[in-house]
């Protein structure tokens, strides 16, 4: 059968449903309500798109959303996205785009002749659907969103087509000839993903994969037979992007009429006229599209007055934790917003960036907290100047620019840039191919937030007097020769006309990193880079620093709450008042010390504390001594009787100590001492009414506290314990994981700077226990500190940035979860099951197996659960990581087989939790 579409007069090109496209067919779905889809072919000038359109149940129109897929995928990577945004109420049309998936067509990378003219073909297709919102005729409430190729059509569709209202851009590119030429320099290893690997390999019914935020760029492998009359090598690519590639890859370097192509084919073209509220989500591990790009965007669109958010997620198109779901949750706030219209719809902050916080002890990986400010800073924010060492140096250009130094490996997979947030490197500079210029070791800890810059004089001895450099920043451990670069990123520049010298400002990769204190940052300039094309006849350069290194702080980031309400800092209500009063009046009053101006902003210092059991004979706490820092999770551990209830109710101002002191943010502790109401507390055992419900039950408790009712920040408090529409319920129907959450909720009315958890995971299964722990990261992911005393080491190794170990009411160790464990001498290498496209990936051979046993410095290599064992003789992680790249090993993380278990048991000599 054919059925006939509505015409509107905007549309151009007739719009055909074809053939059994139109039956609508219930989504499987555990969760209410159901979803429907529609699959349907369209045809858009004779180019057939493959479609599926989700709508929820309910009735009356609703705003409509297009969601776009990443290159070398199909409409089928962004099904679950589209189904949850379905029951959300809304109704959502995925495409696959040109050359992809069953779509017919030549990939044009976004022309706006060819993909983006599909795109007003789909908005023509939402404003005659009866479910569809509309803002007027042929015109429907649309917002756009995608990753990497999906997310810069989201962007044009903006700048082309005014119906659009709203945009949640992903890892994509605002000006492509810069992403693919940045500064003149070809990035030949991308590119040849791109370009060389969509060579119509395929049936056309696409791989599924796609670049979306969990797998990287993946080439065309949808792609069907090369047109008639072109290139076999071309695939379904355009003439004019064949001619493109071939032209640049032989010359190796990027020619004016490539730019000019690009440039034409990017959201910058259009960006004057992109207007509407934006959503920017970019990587921070993305040697393909850096946060430079992001940031030119979200200038652009602001000064336009557009409503911008910019969110730095930990990973990108090089692999890391793509959080995947904080993220589509935050795209659907982001809509609901503004084409729901929902004032009170949380956007989240107008900047986020994820930061390592831990490491999870079940995969290796690292895990997140977050920073946020109220204003985008931009990648110049707050700068600090460090002076550089080191006389002028000459180093050579090899002959065929080979062999090239290393630093991100484009198409690899596998997160490895993510390493360096943990301290391991994975780079390679050849002698007498690179200058280095060193800053001297911080004395504290040093955030960078931006793009370091550095001036430079660069001389060359090329016949035509040009240099192609490649700039990076490492960070550089307090014995000299362990490095970490950030994110793997370098910058390449080209300098022109340097045989007599010529100043240059280098402005390096945007990055997010915290250097230690005793840690110095280092300026490598390099002649080569294994990603970029370097000019193949042989030259010296000579480079001397003209200027400090000057580092972006961004210290918006550092912002602390407002000083919040008085607390009360437990429960039962009553209870505690009487007990507090009590302690106040049973105790000498004595002169409080003065407050302490350089701890205004630590939550927490206890030094030299002890408190004696009854009797006066034995301590139960003896001269302990620890710091916490704002946004610290602090995990404190012990056996039995080490003394860590004690120390937690002197710092509540419960019990007062016999020796030493404890300041919370600046102020020394006393029972009752007016900074208390800067710290909630989590009190097992919360006593509910459980006729009201848990919203009435909060309400109740912060009216006995005399405190005015906005003031209590209940929807704040809320939303990070994630109760939902529980709250609305009986609690005696509430689940014990969901009446931890509201005791969890009830302590963190007020939003109190710092919250202190005694045992909040007692009597949850597993999955409750997972809720709790990410109720905790969202807290101090806030800004705010968590101070957590639990049994459960696993949970607290997951879940904690730093820990405080006690035995026998004294101090064994303290530090980041990360130095407490140890790195041993025996790594867990975590291994892929899949490829991006779902395909399972065979066990590694036992040859390889004992060919990774064999390698210099490894003492013996296993299989294990996940991975491989690998036990160190000599060699570091750093070296063992680069042999099992070099041997082709799918790996995807390098940690510590220590677990923390072990590294207790070890502190403490064996005794129990």
């Amino acid at each position: 059968m054919r059925l006939r579409l509505p015409r509107w007069a905007a549309v151009t090109a007739a719009l055909t449903v074809l053939a059994g496209a139109g039956t609508w067919t219930a989504v499987a779905s555990d969760d209410p309500p159901p979803v429907h889809r529609a699959d349907r072919t369209l045809d858009v000038d004779g180019v057939r798109l493959d479609t599926s359109y989700f709508t929820g149940d309910g009735d009356g129109r609703r705003p409509a959303v297009l969601l776009g897929h990443g290159f070398g995928g199909s409409k089928d990577d962004v099904r679950a996205q589209a189904e949850g945004l379905a029951r959300d109420g809304y109704a959502v049309l995925t495409w696959s785009a040109r050359g992809f998936g069953a779509s017919t067509g030549e990939i044009g990378l976004n022309d706006p002749d060819r993909e983006v003219k599909d795109v007003s073909r789909l908005i023509d297709w939402l404003a005659g659907r009866p479910e569809v919102l509309l803002d007027g005729a042929g015109d429907p409430r649309v917002g756009v969103s995608g990753a990497s190729y999906g997310g810069a059509i989201s962007l044009l569709a903006a700048g082309h087509d005014p119906r659009v209202d709203a945009i949640a851009p992903r890892i994509t590119y605002w000006n492509l000839a810069d992403a693919l030429f940045p500064d003149g320099v070809f990035k030949k290893l991308w590119a040849g993903i791109f370009f060389s690997a969509g060579n119509g390999v395929g049936n056309g019914a696409g791989n599924g994969a796609g670049d979306g935020p969990a797998t990287g760029e993946v080439p065309a492998a949808g792609a069907g037979k090369a047109a008639a009359g072109k290139a076999p090598a071309c695939g379904r690519f355009s003439a004019e992007l064949c001619a493109l590639y071939q032209r640049v890859a032989v010359s190796g370097k990027p020619d004016a009429a490539a730019r000019a192509l690009l440039e034409a084919r990017s959201p910058s073209a259009v960006g004057g006229r992109i207007k509407v509220p934006a959503l920017l989500v970019q990587g921070q591990s993305d040697s393909l599209f850096t946060l430079a790009q992001s940031d030119a965007t979200a200038r652009t669109l602001a000064a336009n007055g557009a409503p911008v958010a910019v969110d730095w997620t930990s990973g990108g198109h090089d692999g890391g934790d793509q959080e995947t779901e904080r993220v589509e949750r935050r795209v659907g706030a982001w809509f609901d917003r503004w084409l729901k219209r929902d004032a009170s719809a949380d956007t989240g902050p107008a900047f986020r960036v994820s930061r390592t916080g831990g490491v999870d002890s079940t995969n290796g990986r690292a895990t997140l907290r977050a920073a946020t400010a109220d204003r985008y800073p931009g990648l110049a924010s707050g700068t600090t100047a460090l002076a550089l060492g080191g006389a002028p140096q000459t180093f050579a250009n090899p002959p065929g620019g080979a062999p090239p130094a290393v630093s991100a490996v484009p198409g690899l997979g596998g997160g490895l840039s993510g390493l360096s947030s943990l301290g391991v490197g994975l780079s390679l500079d050849f002698p007498g191919q690179h200058a280095r210029f060193d800053a001297k070791p911080q004395t504290g800890a040093l955030r960078i937030t931006g793009a370091p810059t550095v001036r430079v004089k660069v001389t060359s001895t090329a016949a035509d007097g040009s240099a192609v450099l490649f700039a990076k920043v490492y960070d550089v451990g307090p014995d000299g020769r362990q490095q970490v670069l950030p994110a793997q990123l370098v910058a390449p520049v080209r300098v022109e006309d340097a045989r007599a010298g010529r100043d240059v400002t280098l402005t390096l990769p945007a990055i997010d990193h915290e250097v230690e204190a005793g840690h110095r940052l280092r300026l490598v300039v390099a002649a080569t880079d294994l990603g970029y094309a370097s000019p193949a006849a042989p030259a010296a350069y000579t480079v001397a620093v003209q200027g400090p290194l000057t580092v972006p702080t961004a210290p918006g980031l550092a912002t602390q709450g407002a000083a919040l309400p008085w607390w009360v800092w437990g429960l039962p209500l009553i209870g505690l008042a009487v007990a507090a009063a009590l302690l106040l009046t049973a105790r000498r009053r004595t002169a409080a010390p003065a407050p302490d101006p350089g701890l205004v902003s630590v939550p927490l210092r206890i030094t030299g504390l002890s408190k004696k059991y009854k009797g006066g004979e034995r301590y139960s706490v003896k001269d302990l001594s620890f710091q916490v820092e704002q946004g610290q999770v602090l995990g404190l551990l012990g056996p039995n009787g080490a003394g860590k209830t004690t120390t937690l109710r002197m710092l509540m101002g419960l019990i007062a100590p016999d020796e030493g002191e404890i300041r919370v943010f600046g102020q020394a502790i006393r029972p009752g001492a007016p900074v208390l109401s800067r710290v909630g507390a989590f009190v097992e055992g919360a006593g509910f009414l459980p006729h009201l419900s848990g919203r009435e039950n909060l309400d109740l408790y912060w009216k006995a506290t005399g405190r005015p009712a906005e003031d209590a920040h209940v929807d704040e408090a809320l939303r990070i314990a994630n109760l939902g529409g529980a709250l609305e319920r009986a609690v005696r129907t509430y689940s014990q994981g969901m009446r931890q959450r509201l005791a969890l909720a009830q302590a963190m009315l007020g939003l109190p700077d710092l919250l202190i958890l005694d045992e909040p995971t007692n009597g949850l299964d597993p999955p409750q226990i997972r809720e709790m722990r990410e109720v905790m990261i969202r807290y101090a992911a806030e800004g705010r500190t968590v101070i957590v005393s639990s049994h459960l080491l696993a949970e607290v190794e997951q879940s904690c940035t730093h820990l405080v170990v006690m035995d026998r009411g004294q101090l064994v160790q303290a530090g980041p979860v990360a130095e407490i464990t140890g790195s041993g001498d025996t790594l867990l290498v975590t291994l892929a099951e899949r490829t991006p496209d779902g395909t399972p990936v065979p066990p590694v051979p036992d040859a390889l197996v004992e060919k990774i046993g064999a390698l210099p410095g490894v003492g013996s290599a296993a299989r294990t659960d996940g991975g491989l064992l690998v036990r160190l003789d000599g060699a570091d992680a750093t070296a063992l990581i680069g042999e099992l790249v070099r041997l082709d090993v799918p790996l995807t993380g390098v940690g510590p087989h220590r677990r923390l278990e072990d590294a207790f048991l070890t502190l403490i000599g064996g005794g129990a939790a």
